[in-house]
């Protein structure tokens, strides 16, 4: 996985940034959320092109709640990207910014800390904000002395 802090994102075209919110919109028709009503969906983009959606999956024990942010991720290594640009969030108002949690924030920094993340504006427009405006001063493997990824 890559998490390097030295590379700046690269630019997202406007098109790229739609896409990935309807592709967001779709996952989140599959959410699982009786308990907050809040559904959220997810597209990250792989730097090969591929997209991996996710939604939240709620549990009756909240700590077990799986954000849809995550689930894109897991769904994305598990099938073997490692590399990404872009993720999308969008939560039930599809003119309201929907941002990673905390939680998500710090997933999505250990797979790509140069990542854009994308969310509906108020004006029906994509946001685009870099990853690192959203979690500034991260904690990453780099401070355990282990390089991205867990290799040794």
């Amino acid at each position: 996985m890559t998490n390097d802090d030295a590379r700046a994102p690269a630019p997202l075209d406007p098109e790229t940034a739609s896409d990935l919110l309807d592709r967001a919109r779709e996952a989140r028709r599959h959410s699982y959320s009786p308990y907050s009503g809040f559904p959220v969906g997810a597209a990250l983009l792989a730097e090969d092109g591929r997209i991996f959606t996710g939604t939240n999956v709620e549990n009756a024990s909240y700590g077990l709640t799986t954000c849809a942010e995550r689930t894109a991720v897991v769904k994305a290594v598990s099938e073997g990207a490692r590399a990404f640009r872009a993720v999308a969030v969008v939560g039930p108002d599809d003119r309201a910014p929907c941002p990673p949690c905390g939680s998500c924030r710090q997933i999505l920094h250990e797979v790509g800390a140069a990542l854009l993340v994308v969310t509906p504006g108020e004006d029906g427009e994509p946001r685009v904000t870099p990853l690192r405006e959203l979690l500034p001063g991260a904690f990453g493997g780099e401070r355990l002395g282990r390089p991205p990824g867990g290799a040794a």
